[in-house]
């Protein structure tokens, strides 16, 4: 019996540990990463970086590949017409312009791209540190980025965002 009522005993105080333990509230946040992407001045201010350093290049770009198509629709034009060496001729010439095209485009799209990422990372680095400060200020328990679904209360990029606009002190 004495053993009965140890037991017993183990079970009420387990079960009031679980209630008091689940009574406690946990403060839980929702950051949209691609929000603060798009409406952080940091990432607008990146982007606009990327804009003005890519460019030119991006016009260079559009400006070979819209001459290449003129040239390749006045051979298809005067292809009948040309003698065969000249063709041929006019014809490799054609590919090696589009092979150096491609090999530029090529070569832009991964600058930019390594760039974009470059920029990215730090404003992710600093919408990092903003999130773990408001969560420290404001003692949030877990804030998540990615979510299928989130009820409005717990979002809060709104402050991220607004913590990202302030101008860093230096």
């Amino acid at each position: 019996m004495n053993h009965f009522v140890r037991r017993l005993a183990v079970v009420l105080t387990a079960g009031f540990l679980c209630l008091s333990v689940q009574a406690q509230d946990i403060k839980i946040g929702f950051v949209s990463t691609d929000r603060v992407l798009k409406e952080a001045a940091a990432a607008k201010a990146a982007q606009t970086k990327l804009e003005q350093e890519f460019s030119k290049r991006e016009k260079d770009l559009t400006e070979m590949g819209a001459g290449i198509k003129s040239a390749a629709d006045n051979f298809e034009r005067d292809a009948p017409t040309l003698p065969e060496a000249q063709r041929v001729t006019r014809q490799k010439q054609l590919l090696d312009q589009d092979r150096d095209f491609q090999r530029k485009r090529r070569e832009f799209q991964e600058d930019l791209n390594a760039r974009k990422n470059e920029e990215l990372q730090q404003v992710i680095q600093r919408a990092n540190k903003a999130i773990k400060d408001i969560a420290v200020a404001e003692k949030y328990d877990i804030i998540f980025q990615d979510a299928v679904y989130v009820n409005p209360k717990h979002d809060m990029t709104d402050k991220v965002i607004k913590a990202l606009n302030v101008p860093a002190a230096k």
